[in-house]
């Protein structure tokens, strides 16, 4: 399993990977699972993946075999002339991959490649845009309505999303809430776990503004880790007291 957040902010893009892939408790090896592709002062895209590995890196692969193409050899992914083109040849890519994959193995094969990716960028010209793409390769695209995306582990950490996102924040606020809905993840969930790969896009700057690896032995990780903990503790205490008498008392 994996957990991946991409976030919509009026400033830009924000987008987060753990690196944690296991089959079983004994066998836990580290993958990135972030990755980007851009052409200076033209465009940026990134992509991040959740779901069966093999399936994942033969996307990832694929697309860096397309970014390597000669120049004179069209490429739908990286030439496209809009975000929405991306996405759905990326998403034609990952239907493809996985039905290749299911046919080799038979029926045992049925369900067990399947994987999602979010992709994100911006084209020159265009607004910052935000894809989830399904194993069948159909995606939805951000809104107002919906700013952020999850894939994998995804129940753990959004309750803090919701409650605390706001377009207008600042990427260091925007940062600081991913890092609390990660610890959130890590702590309950083993198949989630660190390095996590940060990356924050401004708008129009069609780079990465902000690459980070953040690790075990991150102070500011550690920092936000123990702080979140120690203040979910004082907010318990200050709750107001459960009365048995008075819960008695409403009901007699």
């Amino acid at each position: 399993m994996t957990y991946c957040v991409g976030m919509v902010l009026d400033k830009g893009l924000v987008l987060m990977s753990d690196t944690r892939t296991n089959s079983g408790v004994d066998n836990i090896s580290v993958f990135r699972k972030m990755m980007s592709w851009h052409a200076p002062d033209e465009r940026i895209i990134t992509v991040m993946t959740a779901g069966n590995l093999a399936t994942t890196q033969a996307v990832i692969s694929q697309l860096e075999e397309r970014d390597k193409a000669p120049a004179d050899r069209k490429n739908t992914v990286f030439a496209a002339s809009t975000m929405f083109q991306v996405a759905t040849e990326i998403g034609r890519l990952l239907r493809s991959t996985i039905e290749e994959r299911q046919a080799a193995n038979g029926a045992a094969g049925q369900g067990r490649f399947t994987a999602s990716i979010i992709v994100a960028g911006q084209i020159k010209g265009m607004e910052p845009r935000l894809f989830l793409i399904y194993p069948e390769g159909n995606f939805i695209e951000a809104s107002w309505d919906t700013p952020f995306f999850q894939i994998g582990e995804t129940k753990y950490g959004r309750p803090i999303l919701i409650r605390a996102y706001d377009r207008g924040m600042s990427f260091e606020d925007a940062v600081k809430l991913l890092l609390v809905s990660f610890d959130s993840t890590l702590k309950a969930n083993l198949s989630v776990g660190l390095p996590l790969d940060l990356m924050v896009i401004e708008r129009d700057s069609f780079s990465a503004t902000h690459e980070r690896r953040i690790t075990h032995e991150d102070a500011y990780y550690q920092a936000i880790s123990a702080g979140w903990s120690e203040a979910l503790k004082e907010a318990f205490v200050a709750l107001p007291d459960y009365s048995f008498y008075a819960a008695e008392h409403e009901t007699s």
